[in-house]
C-alpha cells in the first residue's frame, strides 16, 4: 500500500492526498513534520511531501509524487492523451506554482506571526502577480474546468495552490486574487463541491491546532 508522509495543514501535502483519493487507491497517512534523520532518508532534503510506493521506493516533490501516481495508475487520468494538451495543463501547473504561490508563500511568517511584511517584500510579490494573474487569465478556460471540458491535475493543483496564495494576498497585501481572474470564484466553488475536497479541507482543519502548537513549540511563535 502507498503511504503518504506529511501533514494535514500543507497545501503541498494535499495536492497529492487528493491525487490519491481522485484515483482512488489505498493509502495510509505518516504525520510527519520532517526535520529528522529518519525522514530524510525519505524525502533527501526534507520536504513535505514524500510517498512511500507499493514497491517500497520513496518519492519526493509534490509534482514528482502526482506524476508517478498518474503514470502508474493512469485510471482515470488527470492528463490528457495528446501531447500538446497534456504539456498546456503541465503549463498551467507551473505557472501557477512558480507566479502565485511561491511569490505569496513569502508572506507566511508575516501570516503566522501577525505581523507587517517589509514593503520591499510587498512590492516583490505584488510584481509577481501583476505577471502571473494576467497569465492565469489568459491560459485558464473554466469551461468548465481549468483546461477544458476534462478535469485535470490543472484544477487540483491551483485549487491547493489557491489556499495559500489567496490567504496570504489578502491578509499582507489586501489583494482578492480570486476576484482579480473572470470565472475563477465560479470554479473555486464548484472544486470546492467534492466529497474529496469536502474531505481533505476537514483533514487540514483538523491538523491546524496541532500544526501551530508544533511551529509554536519550534519557531517560539
Amino acid at each position: 500500500m502507498i503511504t503518504l508522509h506529511g501533514f494535514s495543514f500543507s497545501n503541498y501535502y494535499n495536492i497529492v492526498k487528493h491525487v490519491l483519493l481522485y484515483k482512488g487507491l489505498e493509502f495510509g497517512e505518516d504525520l510527519n513534520y520532517g526535520g529528522t534523520p529518519e525522514y530524510l532518508a525519505i524525502s533527501p532534503v526534507g520536504k513535505i511531501p514524500a510517498i512511500t510506493t507499493e514497491q517500497g521506493g520513496h518519492l519526493s516533490e509534490a509534482g514528482v509524487c502526482c506524476d508517478y501516481l498518474d503514470e502508474t495508475y493512469p485510471e482515470p487520468p488527470l492528463y490528457p492523451a495528446d501531447s500538446f494538451a497534456r504539456n498546456y495543463v503541465r503549463q498551467i501547473v507551473r505557472m501557477s506554482e512558480l507566479y502565485i504561490e511561491l511569490s505569496c508563500r513569502r508572506l507566511i511568517p508575516y501570516v503566522f506571526q501577525n505581523g507587517d511584511a517589509p514593503e520591499a517584500l510587498q512590492a516583490e510579490v505584488n510584481t509577481t502577480l501583476d505577471r502571473g494573474i494576467p497569465a492565469l487569465t489568459r491560459l485558464c478556460q473554466f469551461d468548465p474546468y481549468v483546461a477544458g471540458a476534462e478535469m485535470t491535475m490543472a484544477d487540483i493543483y491551483l485549487r491547493y495552490v489557491l489556499k495559500v496564495a489567496a490567504m496570504c494576498a489578502e491578509e499582507k497585501l489586501g489583494r482578492d486574487i480570486v476576484g482579480e481572474i473572470p470565472g475563477l470564484a465560479e470554479w473555486v466553488a464548484m472544486m470546492d463541491d467534492s466529497d474529496i475536497a469536502r474531505r481533505v479541507d476537514a483533514d487540514h482543519e483538523a491538523n491546524t491546532p496541532e500544526f501551530m502548537a508544533y511551529l509554536a513549540e519550534r519557531f517560539g511563535l
